[in-house]
């Protein structure tokens, strides 16, 4: 499949601080790529790199197999871009910020904002000045302003800011159309891990300006951490009995037994019987799996 995104060893260093260091990342055509990292991991100064607005110290950013840098400007004819807080005219109302993104643009249609005022859910606002909005509005704004040309790349830095619980679920309703029916490709950075989870294709996780890992979506499951939490009226004689037959068992900090290994997690069940052989009956049996977070935290190491 096309790469449409692409680094090679994408580096930016200011001074002594490295911000960005070595990134080499692929997004192929139709994917949701979910960018995940901390506050100040490098994911901003990497969008700021792909869309030319930043130059790199070293390597190269490629969107469809062409360089970014000078002279590339007619990329951006088909990439729509909202990095860190959107802006506007304040004094003017949404309609107004739109229909001079229209013209700026040379969208011909004039119908084009109108869409793209209903598409987000801004028809209530319309007329109202920008100065006015909330937060969530305001980032509802800039995410019109990065979809009113129909781009085929759309590359957002953390879009979900501001965003009620209602509103980020229409967002992620509106990647996933975006993506399955329109073949549009979408690069998006969040610190919002469990949201990023629910739609993301492909996961690419910075850390201290270096990317640590790629990932499939479908992989994730996988690689998620999960053990099985068992109590019992006499914990210790479990703990015993499970360790002789050969189980991993750890008291946890809340009282409970924790048991890690495929054969538990997969078969709680199995643990149930021989407990209850035993005259152990359980009081508690679940399988817990660890969450994107956790997850996250655990590849980069902050687990602690």
């Amino acid at each position: 499949m096309e790469d449409v995104i692409r680094t090679e060893k994408l580096t930016k260093h200011y001074g002594s601080v490295h911000a960005v260091e070595d990134v080499s990342l692929q997004v192929r055509k139709g994917e949701i790529y979910g960018f995940l990292g901390l506050n100040g991991a490098g994911k901003t100064t990497t969008i700021r790199m792909l869309l030319g607005m930043i130059r790199p110290s070293a390597g190269s950013a490629f969107l469809w197999g062409k360089k970014v840098g000078p002279g590339t400007s007619d990329l951006w004819e088909k990439v729509g871009y909202m990095v860190e807080t959107p802006s506007s005219y304040p004094e003017l109302t949404v309609w107004e910020n739109l229909e001079i993104m229209r013209r700026l643009r040379g969208i011909p249609d004039k119908k084009t904002v109108d869409a793209v005022i209903g598409k987000l859910r801004l028809d209530a606002y319309r007329d109202i000045k920008t100065e006015h909005l909330s937060s969530g509005n305001a980032q509802r704004l800039g995410l019109a302003k990065a979809l009113l040309h129909n781009p085929e790349i759309l590359i957002l830095d953390e879009p979900a800011n501001g965003l009620d619980p209602a509103g980020i679920v229409e967002i992620r309703e509106l990647f996933k159309d975006l993506t399955l029916h329109h073949g549009v490709t979408i690069f998006v950075s969040s610190h919002i891990l469990g949201e990023m989870s629910k739609f993301v294709t492909r996961i690419g996780i910075i850390h201290e300006g270096r990317l640590v890992q790629e990932i499939n979506a479908d992989q994730l499951e996988h690689l998620l951490f999960k053990r099985l939490m068992v109590n019992a009226r006499d914990t210790e004689a479990v703990r015993l009995y499970l360790t002789r037959e050969g189980y991993s068992v750890t008291p946890s900090e809340n009282g409970n037994l924790e048991i890690t290994g495929k054969d538990a997690t997969d078969h709680p069940e199995h643990i149930s019987r021989i407990l209850v052989q035993a005259g152990f009956p359980p009081t508690l049996l679940k399988v817990e799996e660890e969450d994107l977070e956790s997850y996250f935290l655990r590849t980069i190491g902050a687990d602690e």
